[in-house]
């Protein structure tokens, strides 16, 4: 196990399990919110190495956690990968306007999933 922190933001229960039990597998500590302001607050409170935002969500959406936590200092160099179910249209645009630096479609594939970790972690 490594110290890497990484935070699923997901709120079907179902894909957010998935996407832990893949990345503990793999060896990453795993913190979960199933709406963007819990992301918000997590994130600010346990500073994760990577983020996985789903951009529909609850109570705040993906692109608004993501433009709260990219006002942060402390978080701003966090990669955040915008998850999504939908092929590229302008919310993955106006995503990448507000701070993501990546996206990945769903459903997500492991092994695409542990080479963008490991991209985005090893230069760290």
């Amino acid at each position: 196990m490594n110290n890497r922190t990484i935070m699923v933001v997901e709120d079907y229960d179902d894909t957010r399990l998935l996407l832990k039990q893949g990345l503990e597998m793999m060896g990453y500590h795993v913190l979960e919110a199933c709406n963007g302001q819990q992301a918000v607050d997590i994130a600010d409170r346990e500073r994760p190495d990577l983020i996985l935002m789903d951009l529909d969500l609850p109570i705040l959406d993906g692109i608004a956690a993501t433009q709260c936590i990219r006002q942060k200092p402390e978080l701003e160099g966090v990669p955040i990968v915008a998850v999504t179910a939908y092929p590229m249209s302008y919310s993955h645009v106006k995503a990448f306007a507000k701070g993501c630096d990546e996206y990945m479609r769903k459903p997500i594939d492991m092994a695409e999933l542990e080479e963008l970790v490991n991209r985005y972690l090893a230069a760290t």
